[in-house]
């Protein structure tokens, strides 16, 4: 037994010696720092970081991402509303971006020798219990492919992370944005209906004393009852924005008042979904270099320890060599091609959304501006025929038809005002800058 151990023990350490001696991409010298890996630290030296800060700090994608920060102004509506969302996030991503990390963290040890047991039931009906071990010598940069390819998993995980991220806090803006859009009508709405109201008074006295026609009148209900519909269906969508909002929220925003602020221009950051395919480039990449490793033969050494004992080396390979090998591995090595033209792609689709956008936004903030000066000619147009009104000059319906101009004119611009806040919100959640890289 014994001697069994000993034996273990050797070819243990044979197996490590041959992974420090053999690079793990195929030939070569080990990396300078191999022979740290087995150094007693000393008292003097730091903390180690843990391997996830290690990532994190060898990541240009991880850092870019950190280094994030959210254009919503501190204090204000937006922020409030991005804040309450955030901290009532469950974070699905988040879980997925440490299982990521684990996975990383565990082919990072696959230069390693693999010990494990072997047991077998042998003609005589005894078991047989071994010790098998395994260093790989050559497999044509198979382990190196894998472990860049855990390590691009962790930052396309990191990206889907900010994307989520930013796509609830883009969520809740735009519901918010809709109740204050609805409240802002409805309070038109109110004003509105009670000026008609008393326009149909006005109306009805008239019809009474037979000064004005019954289908005056009828026509004046009619407007009213629109008029009427209008603001409760407002009342009903400014219910149901908030309703979904605290839904989502850690606390009630039912009594935040404000327009949001999202301070955005076209160069407020690297588009997420350009980040993204930087990302997924890296990662398929390498599992192309995995691939063709598993196509190519390699070298390994190992043997068991028990009953039977033997050592030597193999060689292998994940599939047979054949005539279409040749075309196969070009295929394999279009990858990076491929992945290039994905992140051409991508700059080109964000940076047309982008473009649309500022000139959306461009377009509907001079639209704006134009309607508030259409309604307050339309409140000047309105004041005169309420003045030629009371001299007898002007009809009543006369008045309700400049009225009626004045109110859609208000809420045109109301609408306008709002739509250039969900221009900004999508422009900024393309951007990934509705909330800090360090925070999430």
């Amino acid at each position: 037994m014994g001697q069994k151990l000993n034996r273990a023990g050797g070819m243990c350490a044979m197996a490590l010696a041959l992974s420090g001696c053999m690079s793990d991409i195929g030939g070569g010298f080990a990396p300078a720092d191999m022979v740290a890996r087995f150094k007693t630290p000393n008292a003097s030296q730091n903390i180690k970081p843990t391997y996830a800060e290690k990532v994190t700090a060898d990541s240009q994608i991880i850092q870019g991402l950190a280094l994030r920060f959210s254009v919503l102004p501190k204090g204000s509506v937006s922020d409030t509303v991005a804040a309450s969302v955030l901290a009532a996030n469950s974070r699905t991503a988040e879980a997925e971006l440490r299982a990521a990390t684990l996975r990383s963290e565990a082919a990072s040890k696959n230069w390693l020798p693999k010990i494990g047991p072997q047991i077998s039931l042998t003609s005589l009906g005894s078991l047989a219990a071994n010790l098998v071990v395994d260093q790989v010598l050559f497999d044509n940069g198979r382990r190196k492919g894998e472990r860049e390819f855990a390590v691009a998993d962790v930052e396309v995980a990191a990206v889907s992370l900010a994307q989520d991220t930013n796509k609830r806090v883009a969520t809740a803006l735009k519901l918010y944005t809709a109740a204050a859009e609805a409240r802002e009508n409805a309070t038109l709405g109110k004003a509105t209906l009670k000026d008609m109201t008393h326009f149909e008074w006005v109306m009805q006295e008239r019809v009474k004393g037979g000064v004005s026609d019954m289908s005056d009148l009828t026509i004046l209900r009619q407007k009213l009852s629109e008029i009427r519909a209008s603001y409760e269906a407002a009342v009903e969508r400014e219910a149901t924005s908030l309703s979904e909002l605290n839904a989502m929220s850690i606390q009630p925003l039912t009594d935040l008042r404000g327009v949001p602020e999202i301070p955005v221009d076209a160069f407020a950051g690297a588009p997420l979904i350009v980040v993204r395919a930087e990302a997924e480039k890296t990662r398929s990449i390498a599992a192309a270099k995995v691939e063709r490793a598993g196509k190519l033969p390699g070298l390994s050494a190992g043997g068991t320890i028990g009953e039977g004992s033997n050592l030597g080396l193999t060689v292998s390979s994940d599939q047979l060599l054949g005539f279409g090998t040749k075309a196969s591995l070009e295929a394999t090595a279009l990858a990076e091609e491929t992945s290039t033209r994905k992140v051409r792609q991508a700059v080109e689709d964000s940076n047309r959304n982008l473009r649309r956008l500022e000139k959306q936004i461009s377009a509907k903030t001079r639209q704006a501006d134009e309607a508030a000066t259409l309604a307050a000619q339309a409140k000047r147009n309105l004041d005169i025929f309420q003045e030629q009104y009371d001299a007898g000059q002007r009809q009543v319906m006369d008045v309700v038809g400049v009225y009626e101009t004045y109110a859609r004119q208000q809420q045109s611009q109301v609408v306008l005002k709002y739509d250039v806040v969900r221009l900004r919100i999508e422009m900024a959640q393309i951007q990934g800058v509705l909330a800090d890289g360090s925070a999430i």
